[in-house]
């Protein structure tokens, strides 16, 4: 016994001395590489497991993204009529490619993003598409842009009198809203009405999108980020419903709550704003900021009940109705009837003015270019004249000043009238470019046929002007002529005040797009 224990003791330490090269040498230690390599199973198994979730994450995000950009491919002007698209594709391209990005560099390992933005030894083939979107989002939208759209479809929203319901599930009005004011009058009842369900049916339906919670979660945080409290409620109030409604989200309804109690709180509605918080305390009882603020509103709502038991409320004191709050006025006087006209309400258009409206031929007081093929001209107003000439363009003359005006489209700017320095404004909302006559020929031909057409000469006009609205685009009530107070806006032209505007329709659109007269309730409808 003795030498075999002595025999233990002399392989043990040559054990001890070469543990990393002699396994084979015993069983009993060799039985632990068994466990050994069994745990290395598991472990690959749940690198396996966490690699295939994070793949199908991507995988479905791929074939979604496959689908809608079959659509949108299809038709991109006909797609992003349709504003929920326009700002979605925004959101998309600046927040949700980038959200993306990070679940492909992200080390199922750790569960953080791979440093140097360099795909690992197993995934090395992703180095392709990572290359790909870092070269494509020099061209992306920003945050401002984002920020921009959002804004757009609010105001769509207020123009249009949308609720959020409506625009969340991309019903938007037709073009029954837009044509409706030319329709009547012009068409019997019956047809009208047809013509109208015709139109409603055609919008929205091709190209129909919705906005998911957390879209209108966004949608709200940016009204909430410029100090617009009434937005804020109206999105936030829409991100929560949907949530309510079982929607599959990250954004959690403790972070709606949170924008949602304070921006009611705004409206000096203190009851609902409680109401909302104690919800937000119930899901996240550690939520400090919550905590304090219903604390804070506690003690608001003491001091109000001892004054009230002090002294009678002031009749003209506004009652706040929970949940329901009015749009706050803003800068412009004419809001409201600028606003109408954009959707064909107030336009002052009587059946016996309208009779005084009518269709003929024109030939600019026999301009010897138009006598053997005159323009068609109608009366769209009576007093102002107002009138619309038809077929000014072809298909081709507009492509091409599409094309040549394109690459020069810049923000549009408006003159200060204090300072008189040109600067872009919240209320002008596009994009424009000047052509000249040497850019190409059909600059030159636009301008003589203008020119043909209204006996005005193209020395004094000014260059052809191209603009191009985006989403929400606008040109909010304005003069196009210099008035008392700014002699000089047109100084640099050396030819006087301007005397009239030519408007050159490139496009259809599917809603909107009027351009409104309020000092007479005049409403005008492109046509291309």
């Amino acid at each position: 016994m003795k030498p075999w224990l002595c025999l233990v003791f002399f392989t043990s330490a040559f054990l001890i001395w070469h543990t990393e090269a002699e396994f084979f040498t015993s069983i009993g230690q060799m039985t632990d590489l068994i466990y050994a390599e069994k745990d290395l199973v598991q472990s690959l198994k749940e690198y396996i497991r966490a690699e295939e979730t994070k793949l199908s994450q991507i995988k479905s995000w791929a074939e979604k993204m496959d689908v809608l950009t079959s659509k949108s491919t299809s038709d991109p002007e006909g797609y992003l009529a349709h504003p929920v698209n326009a700002y979605k594709l925004v959101k998309r391209l600046n927040t949700d490619w980038l959200e993306l990005e990070n679940l492909v560099l992200q080390d199922t390992t750790n569960g953080k993003e791979l440093q140097g933005r360099h795909c690992d030894a197993f995934s090395f083939c992703c180095e392709g598409f990572i290359t790909n979107l870092t070269i494509q989002r020099q061209f992306f939208p920003t945050e401002e842009d984002e920020t921009g759209a959002a804004k757009a479809l609010m105001r769509l929203q207020d123009t249009y009198k949308l609720d959020p319901e409506t625009l969340s599930r991309g019903n938007l009005p037709g073009k029954c809203t837009v044509v409706s004011s030319a329709l009547k009058g012009c068409l019997s009842t019956k047809t009208t009405k047809r013509l109208m369900l015709i139109f409603s049916l055609l919008l929205g339906t091709k190209y129909r999108s919705s906005l998911t919670v957390s879209d209108c979660f966004g949608m709200g945080k940016t009204a909430y980020n410029d100090g617009d409290y009434y937005h804020t409620v109206l999105w936030m109030e829409q991100a929560l419903k949907q949530h309510d409604e079982g929607e599959d989200t990250t954004v959690s309804k403790v972070e709606i709550l949170d924008y949602l109690s304070y921006a009611v709180f705004q409206f000096g509605d203190l009851h609902r704003a409680m109401e909302l918080t104690r919800r937000l305390i119930s899901l996240d009882s550690t939520h400090e900021r919550a905590g304090s603020n219903l604390r804070y509103f506690e003690k608001l709502l003491e001091k109000e009940r001892e004054k009230s038991s002090n002294k009678t409320v002031a009749t003209t004191e506004p009652v706040v109705q929970s949940g329901a709050y009015e749009r706050p006025l803003d800068y412009l006087p004419e809001r409201d009837i600028y606003e109408a006209l954009c959707r064909g309400e107030g336009v002052k258009m009587t059946p016996r003015r309208q009779k005084r409206l009518f269709c003929r031929y024109h030939d600019g007081n026999r301009n010897p270019h138009l006598l053997i093929a005159p323009f068609k001209e109608e009366d769209e107003w009576d007093s102002p004249h107002i009138v619309r000439y038809y077929d000014v363009m072809s298909d081709e003359e507009i492509e091409k000043i599409k094309q040549l005006a394109k690459p020069k489209l810049a923000r549009a700017t408006v003159r200060d009238p204090k300072t008189g320095v040109l600067t872009v404004a919240s209320y002008r909302v596009s994009k424009s470019s000047w052509l000249e006559e040497d850019d190409d020929p059909v600059v030159a031909k636009v301008n003589q046929r203008m020119q043909q057409i209204t006996g005005l000469t193209v020395k004094t006009a000014e260059l052809l002007q191209v603009a191009n609205y985006g989403m929400g685009g606008q040109y909010e009530p304005h003069f196009d002529f210099s008035r008392k107070d700014e002699p000089d806006a047109f100084k640099r032209l050396g030819t006087g005040n301007r005397v009239a505007t030519f408007l050159n329709y490139m496009s259809d659109v599917e809603a909107g797009g009027a351009t409104v007269f309020p000092d007479f309730g005049a409403a005008i409808w492109p046509k291309k």
